[in-house]
């Protein structure tokens, strides 16, 4: 796989792209550990990031998120998934340069079935379709610049998704 730097791989991606589900089965492909900054955050916090948001605000809960994306990508040695919102922060962009970064792409209607829009995810909590899409239209521009690799993961099967990210970053030989 990737040699030489940690991470072996950093996914980013809006809701429902499916980074906790193809980072744990890419995880497995490869023979790395997992780690989800977003259920890291929640087992240190010992609450959800929805009750972050409620109980503390954004702010806080960012400020949480930007320290365990700069610990997690300095200490983890697999993959790493991190929340739709952590790219956006100036410092998490630098921590993340020179780091295999694959963006997790998928449309709305996909996003839809996979994470259902439901309260758990604070930002979409009113109106979650055009919140998702708002989201999107915003966050895209920094998703794709900060990426070394794009995965399409709408309508697509976890093993292809696994497999077409196995072929795009192993080094070739």
């Amino acid at each position: 796989m990737v040699t030489g730097q940690r991470p072996a791989l950093v996914l980013i991606g809006p809701p429902g792209s499916g980074k906790t589900t193809i980072g744990t089965a890419l995880a497995t492909e490869l023979g790395v550990p997992f780690h989800d900054t977003d259920a890291a955050i929640e087992a240190d916090q010992g609450c959800s990031i929805s009750d972050i948001f409620v109980l503390d605000g954004e702010p806080a809960f960012r400020a949480l998120e930007r320290a365990e994306v700069a610990r997690a990508v300095s200490a983890e040695t697999g993959v790493v998934a991190l929340g739709g919102g952590a790219p956006m922060d100036d410092e998490t962009q630098a921590v993340l340069e020179g780091h295999v970064v694959v963006f997790l792409d998928v449309g709305i209607a996909d996003a839809a079935k996979r994470v259902g829009f439901d309260a758990s995810r604070p930002l979409l909590a009113i109106n979650p379709r055009a919140a998702w899409t708002k989201l999107m239209n915003e966050r895209r521009p920094t998703y794709e610049r900060l990426a070394t690799h794009r995965v399409d993961t709408a309508g697509r099967a976890v093993d292809e998704v696994v497999a077409e990210i196995v072929a795009t970053v192993a080094p070739r030989g």
